[in-house]
């Protein structure tokens, strides 16, 4: 999976965006964030090692929002055509957000390969993009890092939570 890539329709957005930030954190950089997880976490640590990479493509647009709502469909279909599997779309309102979570995964049996998350605000987009061999018990560990949230009603317990 290259984490160099994006859909054409993200930079025709990116020049319409009045404020734009785009960032890679490749193995190395990944290497030094294991070192902030405690040496007591071992699952976790060894789950972060099994990631590529994470890219992030933020854009901001003034008030009159997402310019070109097609070019937003674009990237959607951009990923459908390069054979990711759309896992699900959420729209969500209220004062916190008001817009639409795209997330694509690429599969490997039950290995998570890659995944791409799309979110969509009135005024603004942010790209996410992960490459790697996680299982799903990776994902698990990763929970309440990296901004992953941590349902507590799954009934999974970590080794230190036992």
């Amino acid at each position: 999976m290259d984490l160099e890539w994006t859909p054409p329709a993200l930079l025709q957005l990116s020049g319409q965006a009045s404020v734009k930030s785009s960032f890679t954190l490749d193995r190395n950089l990944l290497a030094m964030a294991v070192g902030m997880v405690p040496d007591s976490d071992q699952q976790t640590r060894q789950a972060i090692r099994k990631i590529d990479g994470v890219s992030v493509h933020l854009l901001r647009f003034g008030d009159t929002g997402v310019p070109d709502e097609s070019e937003v469909d674009a990237i959607r279909k951009s990923y459908h055509l390069r054979g990711w599997k759309h896992l699900v779309t959420t729209g969500a309102g209220g004062l916190a957000h008001n817009g639409t979570t795209d997330v694509w995964l690429v599969l490997d049996g039950v290995n998570v390969r890659g995944a791409v998350v799309l979110v969509e605000s009135p005024k603004s987009l942010t790209l996410a993009t992960m490459a790697g061999n996680l299982s799903p018990v990776d994902l698990l560990h990763l929970r309440s890092h990296f901004g992953i949230p941590r349902f507590d009603g799954d009934d999974f317990k970590d080794a230190k939570d036992r």
